[in-house]
Parts: structure tokens; C-alpha cells; sequence
């Protein structure tokens, strides 16, 4: 499940909270955003450990968008215990984000069921 944060809750839905946040910053009109929003449900699923995965709409929390300096559409920043600890952006499609998710769950020790199973 994605779970859609805004300003208001971003405090309490990512930096408080007790498991690592995926924070997937999108816009409507951004395709490429829409297009990785199942892609990032499934590997979700098969994360072995707890993990949250928000959507920010970066056009309705400027302030957030600014705060972490967004250049492009779309960027996932990985939050653990409120720091952002890893950041991607610039991935060309499906593929991409798949092979840059992988490098970052096992970087941060949140290793995925397909990852584990290597």
C-alpha cells in the first residue's frame, strides 16, 4: 500500500517513524511516476523487512520539494530513523529502478525476498 503524505503528515509518517521510509516524490503529469507506482508495490511486498512507502505530490508541497531540493520527477528518497540516507533520481524506466532498488536494500541491510534468495 502507498500511502499519501503531505506536509502536514510528513513529520509523523516519515521522520518518526520506527521503520525505513521509501519517500516517492511525484507529480500527475509525470508518466514515469505513474508507471513505477506498481513496479514499487510489488517489490514492497517482497521486502523481508518492514518498510513504508509514501507518494508526496511535489506540485501541492512545494516546501517539501524545496527542503530536499528536487531537480526531477520522479525521485524516491529512502528515509531511516528521520535522515535520508539514500536518494535516487534520473533512472530511465522500470529496469533501472528495479536494478538501483536492489543496490539500495542491500546497501542498507533491506534485503529483498529475491535478493535474499541469490
Amino acid at each position: 500500500m502507498i500511502l499519501s503524505v503531505n506536509e502536514q503528515t510528513f513529520r509523523s509518517e516519515v521522520l518518526e517513524s520506527s521503520t525505513p521510509v521509501i519517500v516517492h516524490f511525484s507529480a500527475p503529469w509525470c508518466g514515469l511516476c505513474r508507471l513505477i507506482e506498481p513496479l514499487l508495490k510489488r517489490f514492497q511486498a517482497e521486502w523481508t523487512k518492514e518498510i513504508k512507502l509514501v507518494v508526496i505530490n511535489a506540485d501541492e508541497n512545494f516546501k517539501l520539494a524545496n527542503t530536499y531540493r528536487l531537480t526531477t520527477l520522479p525521485t524516491l528518497i529512502l528515509f531511516d530513523r528521520g535522515k535520508a540516507i539514500h536518494r535516487l533520481e534520473g533512472f530511465q524506466g522500470r529496469d533501472d529502478l528495479l536494478r538501483a532498488l536492489e543496490k539500495s536494500v542491500a546497501d542498507f541491510g533491506l534485503v529483498s525476498a529475491s535478493t535474499a534468495r541469490k
